[in-house]
């Protein structure tokens, strides 16, 4: 089993930034594609940020491409959202996701962690 904890999120006035941080535990096989979700209020979750632990690939969603980068450090076990020049529709609850296939390969992912709220004023 993987467990995933986020941490980081809050509040913060538009053009701001915030680090996400998912710790992550137990299967180290369960982990190789990692990724970044969220869902706004009324709307349907969204993808943003995937990570493919084998060789590094990354990918972004369009509405966060050149503003938010995700990361990992093997060694801390864990993944992050770098989040900058936010904007209000970025408000949303965050989830951090794992998956012990290939990222290319992934449709659902098969761990989840509980979320966490960021909040972006105008």
């Amino acid at each position: 089993q993987v467990q995933l904890v986020e941490s980081g999120g809050g509040s913060v006035q538009a053009g701001g930034s915030l680090r996400l941080t998912c710790a992550a535990s137990g299967d180290t096989f369960g982990r190789i594609c990692m990724a970044w979700f969220r869902r706004a209020p009324g709307t349907e979750r969204e993808e943003v940020a995937r990570l493919d632990n084998i060789d590094g690939s990354v990918n972004y969603a369009d509405s966060v491409e050149g503003r938010f980068t995700i990361s990992l450090d093997n060694a801390k076990n864990t993944l992050y959202l770098q989040m900058n020049a936010l904007e209000p529709e970025d408000t949303a609850m965050y989830y951090c996701a794992a998956d012990r296939r290939r990222c290319p390969r992934v449709q659902s992912f098969a761990h989840w962690g509980q979320g966490i709220q960021v909040t972006v004023s105008s």
